[in-house]
């Protein structure tokens, strides 16, 4: 028998894998809850938000549903069509922490080496994303026009391609689902001011200043995803 390309599995989906496993076993019926997120990283020895991206791709591919304020429940697939998440999907909490390390730096060095022309698209960016928060609308594409200057301040292709490939994955459909959750108009309010704060310290020439606000707006980021579900709005259907 040839042997097979092995292929490394993201953490996320190796519990989305042994949950799925037992659901199929009957371990969890259908229209059971599961055990609490935190009892599940317990059991499994990984982390709370690797549980929860696993979570979200189950409801992605239809096996459970989230229920905001009271938890996660088995779905009946008897008359379900199957809507694996491609397996190439980085988990969306893991994606964050990636951005930090990568564009804590690009701030970093945007505040070394940017110029007033930078400065301006960061601006501009910041326009952009009040002006659609003001119409109620979650601001994506400033969002991305930001971070994007950032990096075009460094001048390293490169890196450009990098941090755009990690803000473009954000359109996955797990890193989607969770936004559906915990994305709102006023959550972006704050991470806009996060956004001022980066481009301060860039426009002041403060490296270090610029690095830390970055990494400032990382976390708060990943804390606003990691969130209770008690406080996650309604999720669209």
């Amino acid at each position: 028998m040839p042997l097979q390309t092995v292929e490394p599995q993201r953490l996320y989906r190796q519990i989305a894998d042994q949950l799925r496993g037992l659901i199929r076993k009957g371990e969890f019926a259908v229209g059971a809850r599961l055990p609490a997120e935190r009892d599940l990283a317990k059991q499994l020895g990984v982390s709370r938000p690797s549980v929860r991206e696993a979570l979200i791709a189950l409801e992605v591919e239809g096996w459970v549903e989230v229920r905001t304020g009271s938890g996660v429940y088995v779905l009946d697939r008897s008359h379900r069509a199957s809507k694996p998440v491609a397996p190439t999907e980085w988990g969306p909490l893991e994606l964050i922490r990636a951005r930090r390390v990568i564009e804590g730096e690009t701030a970093a060095i945007a505040a070394t080496v940017g110029k007033r022309k930078d400065i301006d698209a960061m601006s501009r960016a910041i326009e952009t994303m009040r002006g659609l928060a003001d119409r109620e609308i979650l601001p994506l594409e400033g969002d991305r026009e930001f971070h994007v200057a950032i990096v075009n301040a460094g001048g390293n292709a490169v890196l450009v391609e990098t941090v755009q490939s990690f803000w473009d994955s954000r359109n996955g459909p797990i890193f989607t689902r969770l936004g559906g959750y915990f994305e709102t108009v006023a959550s972006w309010r704050s991470a806009i001011a996060e956004h001022e704060a980066i481009r301060d310290a860039v426009a002041a020439r403060d490296a270090e200043a610029a690095r830390a606000a970055m990494h400032a707006h990382m976390d708060n980021s990943h804390q606003r995803f990691s969130a209770s579900w008690r406080r996650a709005k309604k999720a669209s259907s």
